[in-house]
């Protein structure tokens, strides 16, 4: 947010305002920033606005209002407590700063000055530009609601507060960026959230010191989890409202960015990314059903090419019922580069996919799978069991929920093909070995990332594993500390 600035105060004689906010938000030069001048009770009203952020319904509205005092009122003593009066909105407020004014007004609100007066008004009349509500791509669900965050921030709070209207539902506002000024929300429980867990992210917002975060969710992740060169992510993102909701139930803290489609939950561990939104769409058996058969893709994206690398290796390994997996033919680069060029193949589709028009991504998938991959194929440059099975860890990528956890899992492979060609069995094992020490190390917001595995805890464990039924589900999560730990409200 910035070091505090010296506050300037509103002057009394407008025309010193009007100078100063001349010079500060270059009315004249930029063409969506302007004032309009009324005189009320032979006072001289200044009104600036931010085009394109406004409602301009309302702004006409209240002009009207403001002209009509003329005609009702004779004495100029109380301007002000009239004008007040007459400002037909339910968000009116006052202030005496005049950079504070400058902020407001680059928000989409209108700030109105009156000659005489040391305050303004700022009144809430922000209509943003943007998309209505719709089901997220990444996030879609058979049974289920279609809205979804938007990039709106009041859109978001209020899609939030319409599955919780409990009176102690918490959305705190503030602003980040030196420049960009962009609203962020902390969304939580007040009687359900760890205070401590509030405070602490409370704190790390307010300490944000840059110009602008014009990548919005993204950078404050980065600056409140400190992520460095850890791959894994540190906190879950969602576009879908219901999901939100019951991670606030259960205690967590949300991060609401204005221009962002994504809310950021924290604190969150490894297993917050392996769930769904349709496993609780579902009856708890066909939930527990989807949730192994999503586990399955994962493991299989992460392990399934180092050991069939491995088993190719070292044939011996292999029981006599299976050993037809190894390639039945050979060429003359090896499994390990096959499976890199393989690798590095799936990713470049992965960008052309997300970069090609959708009118021709079609297209270029069959061109990929048809041509180039049964070409490189029939030239010697893959054996088939190489694009078998990198294709089956690619679709088991896929399925999993969090994107940036499906881009992790994709390191994680690679660092275990790399070591398996180096040791082989003993690479393996040593590369298992490193990657759960290293995710039993991680902590988020002082959050153990492999809760409830590691530290162990049976009851939470045993809900990861197998989807529970709701009314059998009484207790909020631990790892949140919550305040009330029981689901059931309190009198």
């Amino acid at each position: 947010m910035g070091n505090d600035k010296n506050k300037t105060p509103i002057s009394k004689n407008i025309h010193d305002t009007e100078k100063f906010l001349k010079d500060r938000l270059g009315i004249g030069v930029s063409f969506d920033v302007g004032v309009r001048k009324i005189f009320v009770l032979k006072k001289e009203l200044q009104l600036y606005y931010c085009t394109g952020l406004c409602d301009s319904e309302f702004i006409i509205m209240i002009y009207r209002e403001l002209m009509d005092m003329d005609h009702g009122h004779r004495s100029p003593s109380k301007v002000k407590d009239l004008v007040h009066n007459h400002l037909a909105h339910q968000q009116v407020e006052l202030t005496k700063s005049l950079d504070e004014a400058v902020d407001r007004m680059l928000s989409g609100l209108i700030v109105i000055f009156v000659d005489g007066e040391e305050e303004a008004f700022v009144v809430d009349v922000r209509s943003y530009p943007g998309r209505s509500p719709e089901e997220p791509d990444i996030e879609k669900v058979v049974r289920g609601a279609r809205d979804g965050y938007t990039e709106n921030i009041i859109i978001n709070t209020a899609l939030t507060r319409r599955r919780i209207r409990d009176e102690r539902l918490r959305h705190e506002i503030m602003q980040v960026g030196e420049r960009s000024k962009t609203d962020v929300c902390l969304s939580y429980i007040q009687d359900v959230a760890d205070p401590g867990l509030v405070d602490l992210i409370r704190q790390e917002l307010s300490s944000i010191d840059i110009d602008g975060i014009p990548m919005a969710d993204k950078t404050i992740e980065e600056f409140i989890v400190k992520q460095g060169w850890n791959p894994f992510p540190l906190v879950r993102y969602t576009e879908r409202p219901d999901v939100a909701a019951q991670h606030l139930m259960e205690g967590h803290v949300l991060i609401i960015t204005d221009t962002s489609p994504s809310v950021i939950i924290t604190p969150t561990t490894l297993f917050h990314h392996v769930q769904h939104a349709e496993e609780y769409r579902q009856t708890p058996f066909i939930g527990a059903f989807l949730r192994w058969t999503r586990f399955t893709g994962m493991l299989a994206s992460v392990f399934l090419v180092p050991m069939w690398l491995l088993f190719s290796m070292e044939k011996e390994l292999l029981p006599p019922f299976i050993d037809f997996i190894g390639p039945n033919k050979t060429t003359n680069i090896p499994l390990f580069l096959q499976i890199i060029f393989a690798e590095i193949g799936i990713d470049i589709l992965r960008l052309a996919a997300i970069h090609t028009p959708s009118a021709l991504s079609t297209a270029m998938g069959l061109i990929a799978a048809v041509l180039i991959g049964q070409i490189a194929i029939d030239v010697g440059l893959f054996v088939p069991e190489v694009i078998l099975y990198v294709a089956i860890a690619a679709i088991g990528s896929f399925s999993t929920p969090s994107y940036e956890l499906s881009i992790a899992n994709k390191v994680l492979r690679l660092f275990l093909i790399v070591m398996v060609m180096l040791f082989k069995v003993p690479g393996f094992i040593i590369g298992f070995t490193i990657m759960i020490l290293y995710m039993s190390t991680i902590k988020n917001l002082n959050t153990p990332y492999l809760w409830p595995l590691i530290p162990f805890n049976p009851k939470a464990f045993m809900q990861i594993v197998i989807r529970i039924a709701v009314p059998l589900s009484k207790v909020r999560p631990s790892i949140v500390h919550p305040q009330n730990t029981k689901k059931q409200p309190t009198n």
